[in-house]
Parts: C-alpha cells; structure tokens; sequence
C-alpha cells in the first residue's frame, strides 16, 4: 500500500528544509558572502574616494589661478568696487578667479604678456591693459569666460549711473598660446597620469583572472608545470596578458592623439597648456613604465587570488578587496598629485601599490628625473616579491602541492609513466 499522501508531504516539506538549512549555512556562513553583504558600501566608497581626489585637484588649481587688470591707480579703487558688487551675482562654485591689479609700466603690452609666464603659486587666466574705454584683453585656453568678467569689469568701473545704457567700454578680446605649460597644467597632467594608469591598470590586469579560469577547468595549467618551472609559467602568463594590454594602450593611444587635430582652435589651445614638468616625450616613456610596474603588480595578485577560488563566485568575491584597495590608492594619488611637496605625497610615493600613480603624477609635477629611477628599481622589486609570493599561491591553490601553506615546501609530484 502506498504511504498516505499527507506523510508523504510532511517528508517531502521536511527534506526540502534540511536542504534549504544546509545551503542557507554554507551561503550564509562565508567570507565571500560577507562581501557580498557589504559591496554596496564598498561602491560608494569608490564614489567618494574618486570624487574628493577629483575636486582636490581642481581646487588646487582653481586657488592659484588669478585674472590681471594693469590700470591707472586713479581707478584702481573703482575697479575693486566694481569686481566686488558683479562677484556677488554670481553663485560661490561659478565665481571667476581672484582679482590682482597692477600699474602700469612702460610697455603695458608685455606687462600684460609677462604675467602668463610661470609663477611660482599664481596662474593668471586672463589679463586687461589700455584705457578702460576701449582695453585689451589677452586669455588663455581655458580663460575665455574669465576674459569676458574682465570685460564686464571694465564697463562696471565706468559706468556711475545705473540707469544708463550706452555702452561706456568696448573691449577687444585676444586668444594667446602659452609658450608652456602653467602650474595648474601640470597639475591637470597629474590629474590625467593618475586616472589613465589606475583605468588602464585594472581593466586590462583584472582579465588575467578570467584567463585563470579557463585554464584552470581544462588542465593546461597542469601540463605547463609538468614541463617548466611553476614562476616560468606564473612570470609567461603575466607577460603574455601584458602584450595583449600594450597593443590595446597603442590602439587608443593612437586615436587620441589624434584629437587635437579635429578640435576647435580654441580647445586645442586648452589641451595644449595641459603638459608635464619633465616635457612630453619623458613622460610617455615614465607614464609606459608606472603603467607596466602597476599592471604586473596587480596582475600578479589576481593570478594568485584566481588560484584560490574554484568557483566564478568566489573569484568575484574574492578581487573586490584588491580593487578596493586600488580605490584607495588612487584616490590617494590623486589628493597628494594637488600637493607634491606634502608629506602625504612623500608617503604615497613610497607605498608599493600607490608607488605607480603617484609617481607618475610626480613626474607631471617636478622636472627631476633621479627620483625616478629609485623610485622604478623600487616598484620592480615588489613585482618580483609579487610574482615569487603569487607563483606559490598558484602552486598551492591550482597544482594542490606543497605542505598545506603558501611559504611552505613544494612535495615532489611524481611525474613518471609506469
């Protein structure tokens, strides 16, 4: 006779239960669940950290960056007056560059001309000379708004009775190309060197993990350590990702110089006030160079990482701590790339995984070139200490071999066909 149908049930629901029990235990119970629970605070972290980095730089810049009017010192005050009252319209965040008035000397022309030459702390953006009822107003790249605040200023000076409406000043505005780079561009090349080597670092770095994966599933990684030294193999794998990333650099690399040539003047004049300290064709090779030592770095922690996780999950879980960490480098880069003689740059700079953005911004900063050289011997001796403590993580987690830790002594596998 068969079992009465509620018993059947009863067995049934209860069967189902010690399974969901045991699968809710497993799931539950985990680090990689833990970090699952906390992700979404993780990703709004990356938000903040970028952000602030971000808005460091550009109040860094913003603070240095002054506009020049050389006038007569009868209207001088008048001018003062004026800047203050037009100031007030405008909203605190899209207020124009501090006022600096100077006399006029005998050439006010190249007074004018002389202020857009490098000075230690100000940048200026903009700067008026002439007789205030028709001056001249010389701008850079990036100061065309700057230059038409200084228009209005003039007028503003001029103009006593509110109620008028005939124009009293008709200014004529000149673009100017800086002969090179301000200090605000360097820092904008910091800027630049510190996002496009943390971007290019962990989306190209993060698909040797993948490639773990696959390799892992289909026994070649077994067959290759049969036949070479396991930091061979390790060392190649990382080598051959790294091929894969140059020609994708070079591919975008590529078109994006090309870009200058199909902007507007007045944009090209912007980005080309954008360059380094050290000169361009130093700064491709340093920016190659941080490139490569933080995609091998962070490369061979992921290969070890890879080789821990069996499953898709796991791996997943298990590198978004890395890239946490990566996060946190950058975002730290890029503070100390707004202040490069701070002592939180001189920390940064030495760190081994902030070491690559920070120097890179370095180079955008400062002309030396010594630093560099230290500061490469020193990146590259982590990569190794990277690649060894990676290789026996790899021998440990992929192979099964060795005493059970990852420092421990590699167990003889035999090899030999009977």
């Amino acid at each position: 006779m068969s079992a009465h149908p509620i018993s059947n049930t009863r067995r049934t629901i209860r069967q189902a239960m010690t399974i969901a029990r045991r699968d809710f235990v497993a799931t539950v119970f985990t680090p990689t669940f833990l970090l699952f629970l906390l992700s979404p605070l993780f990703t709004i972290g990356f938000g903040l950290v970028g952000g602030m980095g971000a808005s460091t730089v550009a109040s860094g810049s913003s603070e240095k960056t002054r506009i020049v009017a050389i006038v007569e010192p009868a209207r001088q005050d008048a001018m003062r007056s004026a800047d203050a009252r037009l100031r007030d319209a405008f909203a605190r965040g899209d207020r124009p560059p501090l006022l600096a008035i100077e006399a006029p000397a005998a050439d006010p022309e190249a007074q004018a001309r002389a202020a857009f030459k490098s000075r230690k702390g100000i940048d200026a953006s903009a700067t008026l000379f002439g007789d205030l009822t028709h001056p001249t107003i010389l701008y850079d790249g990036q100061g065309r708004a700057d230059a038409r605040y200084l228009a209005s200023l003039a007028e503003a000076t001029l103009r006593t009775d509110p109620a008028q409406t005939k124009p009293l000043s008709i200014a004529t505005l000149s673009s100017i190309a800086r002969a090179a780079p301000t200090e605000s561009g360097h820092k904008q090349a910091a800027f630049i060197a510190v996002f496009g080597i943390f971007f290019l670092a962990l989306l190209l770095a993060g698909q040797v993990v993948g490639t773990m994966m696959e390799e892992r599933s289909n026994k070649v990684v077994e067959v290759l350590a049969a036949a070479v030294p396991l930091e061979a193999v390790f060392f190649g794998k990382l080598l051959g990702m790294f091929g894969s990333a140059i020609l994708f650099v070079g591919f975008w690399t590529t078109l994006v110089t090309q870009i200058g040539g199909i902007l507007p003047a007045r944009y090209a004049t912007a980005i080309g006030e954008i360059g380094p300290a050290v000169g361009a064709p130093m700064f491709f090779l340093l920016f190659f160079a941080y490139f490569a030592m933080a995609y091998l770095l962070l490369g061979a922690v992921f290969l070890g990482v890879g080789a821990q996780a069996s499953t898709a999950r796991e791996l997943q879980m298990m590198s978004l701590p890395i890239t946490i960490i990566q996060v946190a480098m950058f975002g730290l880069a890029l503070k100390a790339s707004a202040a490069p003689d701070s002592m939180l740059a001189k920390v940064v700079e030495i760190f081994p995984l902030s070491s690559p953005y920070a120097m890179a911004a370095h180079a955008a900063n400062q002309p030396e070139l010594w630093p560099h050289v230290a500061a490469l011997a020193w990146q590259a001796l982590w990569v190794a200490i990277a690649i060894t403590v990676g290789a026996r993580a790899f021998r440990r987690g992929v192979l099964q071999s060795g005493s059970g830790r990852l420092f421990g002594r590699r167990k003889t596998v035999d090899m030999s066909v009977s």
